[in-house]
């Protein structure tokens, strides 16, 4: 059983930092790669951050310059250092992985409130 276990989140001020970080944990034979997504209510869920098992990350445009995504391949674990943080940025976070055991497939984390107050 493959899971992914979040960590951070929570509730800042404008301007403020937060980190989350995702482990994946189970019986695997690799990830290719990690990501970030978040969703508000009554829309769909948006890319934040992706990086590669080489550490090649990219971000979306809303993001760039504020959060830095990070991998340790020796913990199976993402991160996302989260600095100047706006309400708009208020989201349920997810972490998202692929993983193969016989396959490359996807697998999503159970989500993580941020909350950035004006």
């Amino acid at each position: 059983q493959v899971q992914l276990v979040e960590s951070g989140g929570g509730l800042v001020q404008a301007g403020g930092s937060l980190n989350l970080s995702c482990a994946a944990s189970g019986s695997f034979v690799a990830i290719s790669n990690m990501a970030w997504y978040r969703q508000v209510p009554g829309k769909s869920r948006e890319r934040v951050a992706h990086i590669t098992h080489a550490g090649t990350p990219n971000y979306a445009d809303s993001v760039k310059g504020r959060f830095t995504i990070s991998i340790d391949n020796a913990k199976n674990t993402v991160y996302l250092q989260m600095h100047n943080l706006q309400p708009e940025d208020t989201a349920v976070y997810y972490c998202f992985a692929n993983i193969r055991i016989n396959t490359f497939d996807p697998y999503w984390g159970q989500g993580t409130q941020v909350t950035v107050s004006a």
